[in-house]
């Protein structure tokens, strides 16, 4: 999907792309969704279902805009408001469709 130039030059070049469906995105949402856990590259890798080498890179990337934290081999989602909120949000959905008005009708 092409940009006007006016964005092209206004944004900094370290912009990452964190659009729904995205691989940083897809980070955040899983991290979001399970904020009161860390995990490893690997445990988010099949998580994810993204490519193992692409999970560090991107994980990376977050860590430098302050959406993600580490500790050891260990990753999380930021102490965030924003991510709090987000994360709550999201929570929130997978409540939503898992309780009983849900289920099968009798």
């Amino acid at each position: 999907m092409p940009i006007s130039i006016d964005h092209f030059e206004d944004d900094p070049p370290d912009v990452l792309d964190i659009q729904e469906g995205t691989q940083p995105y897809r980070i955040l949402q899983f991290l979001a969704e399970n904020s009161e856990q860390a995990f490893t590259q690997t445990e988010i890798h099949e998580a994810t279902d993204i490519n193992r080498g692409s999970v560090g890179a991107a994980l990376s990337r977050l860590e430098e805009r302050g959406l993600v934290r580490h500790r050891g081999r260990y990753w999380a989602i930021a102490d965030d408001d924003r991510l709090a909120s987000y994360a709550a949000q999201m929570n929130a959905s997978s409540v939503s469709t898992t309780d009983d008005s849900y289920g099968e009708k009798a």
